[in-house]
């Protein structure tokens, strides 16, 4: 059983080390700081996760153990919301990530005016795109080269669920 709640303070040390381990950043945006630090994590529970998304700590067995967030689009996108996710390593593989995927995209659809979920994975993440076809994410398409990843461009598959 999972619960998704608000990050915590508590939580910097779980997202410093779940962050730096490379099997859990290896397909993650190059965006997140590597090495991921103290001062990286307490920004991220203070800041910016509640400012750019809608953000909640996967919680199993009384730890924290990933994140799921909910990046608005702008504009005439305003409707669509890009889902990002990601376990620690000891987590995998217990279905976690799916069932916190189908909560968190019932709490968006339920709690929002968002209608479109989607998720731009690489060919290479297999356990992603695992995930989001057992949440119920249909591909809508395959982007060729999109994603230039470790010296190699690799397909991007892009993952969309609609709630009208």
């Amino acid at each position: 059983m999972i619960e998704l709640r608000t990050l915590h303070k508590t939580d910097e040390g779980a997202l410093v080390r779940h962050l730096n381990d490379s099997r859990v950043t290896k397909y993650l945006s190059s965006r997140i700081p590597s090495p991921y630090t103290r001062e990286d994590a307490v920004w991220w529970i203070e800041s910016a996760s509640k400012e750019l998304g809608i953000v909640k700590a996967i919680h199993f067995k009384g730890s924290f153990c990933g994140i799921n967030g909910a990046y608005t689009q702008e504009f005439e996108y305003s409707h669509s919301a890009e889902i990002g996710y990601w376990l620690g390593y000891d987590y995998w593989n217990f279905g976690i990530a799916t069932e916190a995927l189908i909560t968190f995209s019932n709490y968006i659809f339920e709690n929002t005016e968002i209608k479109r979920l989607f998720n731009p994975v690489t060919s290479l993440n297999v356990g992603s795109l695992r995930v989001l076809e057992k949440a119920g994410y249909k591909l809508e398409g395959v982007l060729k080269a999109a994603v230039f990843h470790d010296g190699f461009y690799v397909d991007e598959h892009l993952y969309a669920k609609v709630h009208l």
